[in-house]
């Protein structure tokens, strides 16, 4: 059971680490060479961003190093790609509000790193 576990983990892995990298580094005139329609990257990206959360509940109830670092860094990862674009923005709602959700997630990501590697 658990060679299964670690399967679906690698197999995910495979297919997410890929993906969110071209996703990260997706130029937007490339949409409309390859004639897509930039609807999909949203959805896409919410599909990545739902299945990482459901993840995180799974791995909230055995917590290991390994999921440990896995939290920190894509919280900081994500902090890291917000800041700038909060600090830019020109809406102030929209602006503050990213800037709130980065902060929180950084201070997510530092707490992972910081809480040891006891078992919950």
């Amino acid at each position: 059971m658990l060679g299964v576990l670690r399967a679906a983990y690698w197999l995910s892995a495979v297919l997410y680490l890929p993906l969110g990298l071209v996703l990260y580094f997706f130029p937007s005139n490339l949409s409309e060479l390859l004639g897509l329609s930039p609807l999909w990257l949203p959805r896409l990206s919410g599909a990545l961003i739902t299945a990482w959360g459901g993840l995180l509940i799974a791995a909230a109830y055995r917590p290991d190093n390994v999921t440990r670092y896995g939290v920190a860094a894509a919280n900081l990862l994500a902090a890291a790609t917000l800041i700038p674009a909060a600090l830019r923005g020109t809406a102030g709602a929209v602006s503050g509000l990213m800037l709130i959700v980065s902060i929180v997630l950084g201070v997510a990501g530092l707490l992972a790193l910081l809480g040891g590697s006891r078992h919950a």
